[in-house]
């Protein structure tokens, strides 16, 4: 295949394994001149690699020779570099220290260079190109000026996955400490001859990244180990800035240190390693806490759902009922001497459930609904139940669910509510656990399925037709339903 840009090429064989932006062939121009050609399908954001056909002043880029357009692809022409180091590492397996960090200086020059302007986004061995005795970062397929942030395909999420930062499986804005966190990779690899994370699959992968700790360096010097340690953190500003990388990396010596110097550096890597952990607990608590805000709208939004249901059959049904709105998406309902309340959700605290002994199953949010009535002459004045946003049945499936508690018959205790309300607490927590505690489960966990609600609505529209009439009782039987096998245990 012949191209005509600025110069004219002839195309020859593939040169390596198709990339995820394009593919490269050998090629020559009417002198001879040895080149690679990489052809970019047009596809939307591909034109983006074109932004990088020059970066003047940065040092060790694999240059732009010429580019344009042949048929349906974008055209780069580039130097034929003698490898990548992909194919040195797996030439030679592990480096030697000095090589190493002969390779890591190299790429931490062209970092340097491009802090504040452009972010690589898929630094790995096939990117780094072997050109006239240095190695040449390459393939700005996913790259992006650093403060582009509105563009329409930025890619993302993208990269390669043994490489990728934590914020990239977040989708959160690539900078330049994302290729740090890469570099960092590179060198654990490079040393090892395996990334510190090594998945298999893609959701490994991303596990690992978010809330793995990579395995301790075991043939780098403390120098070296700890400023790996460092480009590794999981907070992007955490990591150490190209510049500072570069700088440290010319301090790593070549022999082993000895004396009050090695011991220095052992301490140093020491600390690193565990702010490296601080680090990874700081991650894995703030994921945790997006769950939680995650499952907790979902549970406020359900319930509105629920409560709305039963409110709209209560007030078609019964016209001379009062409806008194409360905070958080509550309300009460009077008719007669008879009053129903359903609250708002609220957001349980996980460490109150899950004090001392943990608890057997995960709950986000909680909710009551209450129907009192005047005292009875035995004191009775009504049942309340518990409303649980929770994975009670199987794990990582949350969904709403309806249950309520009673003191144990071996207390000699009569509540004036019957059933009743327990929030998640240590108390509801003994109820549900395996041993003897001062209160049961005496209504089974149901769980309540938008679009799945007659049973419930017949039951409370039931009750409160008999609160009005002056006919609801203490319940024949307690429980009044059998419990047993309702939740996970």
């Amino acid at each position: 295949m012949r191209l005509e840009l600025d110069r004219d090429w002839v195309v020859g064989e593939p040169i390596g394994e198709r990339g995820g932006f394009g593919a490269v062939y050998a090629a020559q121009d009417a002198d001879g001149l040895p080149a690679a050609v990489k052809l970019i399908p047009k596809r939307p954001g591909a034109e983006r690699e074109l932004l990088f056909t020059e970066l003047d002043g940065v040092r060790n880029v694999v240059p732009i020779l010429d580019n344009g357009e042949h048929e349906d692809h974008w055209v780069l022409v580039m130097p034929r570099a003698e490898k990548s180091l992909r194919a040195h590492l797996q030439q030679h397996g592990t480096l030697a220290l000095a090589e190493a960090v002969r390779v890591l200086t190299d790429i931490a020059e062209t970092l340097t260079d491009l802090d504040g302007r452009v972010v690589h986004r898929d630094l790995k061995p096939e990117n780094v190109l072997l050109l006239n005795g240095h190695w040449c970062l390459a393939d700005f397929g996913i790259a992006r000026y650093a403060e582009a942030t509105t563009a329409q395909h930025t890619y993302k999420g993208g990269g390669t996955l043994p490489y990728m930062a934590p914020e990239c499986w977040k989708y959160q804005r690539a900078t330049g400490a994302t290729d740090i966190y890469a570099l960092g990779v590179l060198a654990y690899e490079l040393l090892e001859g395996t990334t510190p994370f090594t998945g298999p699959a893609e959701h490994d992968y991303q596990e690992q990244h978010l809330h793995g700790t990579p395995p301790p360096l075991a043939t780098a010097p403390a120098l070296l180990a700890a400023l790996i340690t460092e480009c590794l953190f999981r907070a992007p500003q955490s990591r150490p800035a190209a510049g500072n990388v570069l700088e440290r990396l010319h301090r790593i010596p070549t022999a082993s240190l000895s004396g009050g110097p090695a011991a220095l550096a052992e301490a140093n890597r020491a600390e690193a390693a565990r702010r490296s952990e601080a680090d990874r607990q700081a991650s894995a608590e703030a994921t945790e806490a997006e769950r939680r805000r995650d499952l907790l709208e979902a549970a406020r939004t359900s319930l509105t759902l629920i409560s709305d249901q039963l409110l709209t059959t209560i007030t078609n049904i019964a016209s001379t009922a009062e409806v008194r709105r409360g905070n958080q998406g509550g309300w009460t309902v009077r008719l007669s001497s008879a009053q129903l309340t359903f609250t708002g959700a609220k957001e349980t605290n996980p460490s109150l459930w899950n004090t001392e002994t943990m608890a057997p199953f995960d709950v986000i949010a909680h909710a009551t609904i209450q129907l009192k009535i005047p005292q009875n002459r035995l004191g009775y004045e009504g049942r309340s139940h518990s409303l649980w946003y929770a994975d009670a049945k199987t794990a990582e499936r949350y969904q709403w669910f309806e249950t309520a508690f009673m003191a144990t018959p071996l207390r000699s205790v009569m509540s004036t509510m019957d059933p009743f309300v327990l929030d998640p607490h240590h108390e509801a927590r003994g109820a549900v656990g395996p041993g003897m505690a001062m209160h049961q489960v005496a209504w089974p966990f149901t769980p309540l399925s938008i679009g799945d609600l007659d049973e419930f609505i017949d039951r409370w529209t039931s009750w409160l037709a008999k609160a009005a009439s002056g006919e609801l009782g203490h319940p024949s039987r307690m429980p009044e339903r059998d419990p047993h096998g309702s939740w996970r245990k």
